[in-house]
Formats: structure tokens, C-alpha cells, sequence
């Protein structure tokens, strides 16, 4: 809807809300004017509704009613940058299309493991629409696209900034000690007996015996596991200390590289674990987290740019606030 659409729109409620009893309430009123657009109030209401719902929900403050209006008026600030963004990309020819919003609506729900049904159900429990999520990735797409073109050919990190950079986070780069193990695990059913458990403990003693008698430790969990990556030889990758259940941690980081543990009885039931290879702990060399530090060095740089650059747009144009 263009400007002048709006205020014939907003010339004809104020003309409806006189023919009303006097007790009726002006429920729209314009409360920004961005060049040749507007924002109503009730656009502002809409936007802000979750956010105010979850202030309300989580803010036990005594200040709560000064932070709200805090916020709005911040929220208010930020739409009127989104909308000069907008503005700025029609003007640049920036488009976006629905099929780039709807693609990182699906990376998001691939990367969660969510269908759309569950992802929509969410969206409702938190007072949001999928509307509302949309218009916010369009945003942000036009927003990427545009500071790729105005700033970030302009930024540029120097090996003696990623140096400081390391320099003083070198407690970031720290390596924790992990171990590369394969696992057979045979799980403990839910409300198993004695019976059950020491049938399964025989079961694992056996599978070890057969491969210290040496049966493949791949081919056995194959058939046997019923633990993660079994179709893969129960390779679970690399671990970190204090990252798996206890028991299994305490044997894993002391059994020599290639060697098969005991069978080692936890809550979950009873493994039998095969270590692959191990990492000590130990400073990452900076060689290794380099790239890392760059793209943190320049995020940080493109945040100042965009800051600049929208303060720089705001300057050129006609913004009045009227909250």
C-alpha cells in the first residue's frame, strides 16, 4: 500500500470513528513517515505483540512498564530501518524471492528436525506468524545483499589483527582431550528384570570373547548393536570429556588406541567399546583457526559498516517519528 492509499485509509477511519458513540477509541494513527511511506499504529502493535508478550511473561522487574515503553521505542527505530532497507533495495534493484525465503525457512527446519506442522505449531505457542518470520528473513536477505554491495568489498581483516585476536583469546583456542571409539551396545529394555539384565550381560560377554578370538569388530555390532552409527561399524566419531554417560568416559580415555574394552554395565546397558584414535589437549595453532577468526573479525567490522551505512541513509532522508 502505497502513501497516499494510507492516508486516504487512515482519512477514512477518522471519518467512521465520528459517526460512532463518543466512548469509541482511535484505534489507528500514523506513528512514522519514512519518505513517501508510513507506519500506523496498528503496524507497530502487530510487530511488537510477541515481544511484548514475552517481557510480560519473563520480566518480574518493578521497572517493567518503563521497559516496555523502552522497547517499543526501539522496535519503532527498527522498523524504520527495515523499511529504509526496503526502500534502499528497490531503489538498487535488490529483489529477493519467495523461493530464498522459503529455502531458509526449510534449512532451519531440516537443521531442528522439525516438519512445517510442528515448526507452524511453535510459531502459534510464541504469538508469531510465519508471516511475521518470512518478512523477518526477507529482511535480513536484503539487508546481506545490500551490505555485500555497499561495504563489505570495503572491509578488510590484516594477518596482524587475526594475531592480536588470537593473542587475546587464546583461552578460546584450547583443545579438549577426545577419543575416536566404535561401540557395540546392547540397551537395558525399560523395567527389565534380574533375569533380563544378566541374560543381555551374557550376551555382551560373549560378543567380547568373539572378538578377542578375533571376529570383526565392525561386523559384530552390524548384527548385534542396537546403539547410534551401528550400520557404520558404531563409529560415533570424536569425543570430548564430560560428554558421555560416565562409565563409558572413565574407560574410554584409559584404554590404549586399538584395544577392546570390557563390557561396561551403565544406566543405558551394557557396551563394548573399540578406541579408534585420540586427540590430547593442547592450543590450537593459529594456522588451524585462522579462517575462523577472519570471519569473526569481519562480522564484527560489518556490523560497525552497517551501523554507518543505515545512519548515513537515515541522514538523507525524511524520517519523523510521531509515537
Amino acid at each position: 500500500m502505497d502513501f497516499y492509499r494510507k492516508i486516504g485509509l487512515i482519512i477514512f477511519l477518522s471519518i467512521m470513528l465520528f459517526t460512532l458513540p463518543v466512548y469509541a477509541r482511535i484505534v489507528d494513527k500514523i506513528v512514522a513517515v519514512v519518505n513517501d511511506e508510513i507506519i500506523t499504529l496498528y503496524e507497530l502493535n502487530s510487530a511488537f505483540e510477541p515481544y511484548l508478550k514475552n517481557i510480560e511473561n519473563t520480566y518480574k522487574g518493578q521497572d517493567k512498564d518503563d521497559l516496555i515503553i523502552q522497547s517499543r521505542e526501539t522496535f519503532l527505530q527498527r522498523l524504520v530501518d527495515n523499511l529504509l532497507i526496503e526502500q534502499e533495495a528497490k531503489r538498487t534493484g535488490v529483489i529477493v524471492k519467495e523461493e530464498d525465503v522459503m529455502g531458509v525457512i526449510q534449512e532451519t527446519l531440516n537443521r531442528q528436525n522439525l516438519s512445517m506442522q510442528d515448526f507452524l505449531k511453535n510459531l502459534a505457542a510464541e504469538g508469531s506468524t510465519i508471516e511475521a518470520v518470512k518478512k523477518d528473513i526477507r529482511s535480513q536477505i536484503v539487508r546481506t545483499r545490500l551490505l555485500r554491495r555497499e561495504v563489505k568489498d570495503k572491509i578488510i581483516v590484516s594477518d596482524s589483527e587475526i594475531g592480536a585476536y588470537y593473542n587475546e583469546h587464546r583461552q578460546e583456542y584450547e583443545g579438549k582431550e577426545s577419543v575416536r571409539m566404535k561401540q557395540i551396545l546392547l540397551p537395558r529394555p525399560s523395567g527389565a528384570d534380574k533375569n533380563v539384565e544378566k541374560k543381555l550381560k551374557n550376551e555382551a560377554l560373549r560378543l567380547r570373547d568373539r572378538i578377542i578370538k578375533g571376529e570383526s569388530f565392525d561386523l559384530l555390532v552390524a548384527q548385534y548393536s542396537k546403539g547410534p552409527a551401528a550400520s557404520h561399524g558404531g563409529d560415533v566419531g570424536f569425543i570430548e570429556k564430560g560428554t558421555i554417560i560416565p562409565e563409558v568416559e572413565a574407560v574410554a580415555f584409559g584404554l590404549p588406541v586399538g584395544q577392546v574394552s570390557e563390557v561396561i554395565e551403565s544406566s543405558v546397558g551394557f557396551h563394548i567399546i573399540k578406541v579408534v584414535d585420540k586427540k590430547g589437549a593442547g592450543l590450537k595453532p593459529i594456522a588451524v583457526v585462522r579462517e575462523e577468526i577472519k570471519a569473526k573479525l569481519e562480522e564484527e567490522k560489518l556490523d560497525k559498516k552497517f551501523g554507518e551505512w543505515i545512519a548515513s541513509v537515515r541522514a538523507r532522508s525524511h524520517v519523523e517519528i510521531k509515537l
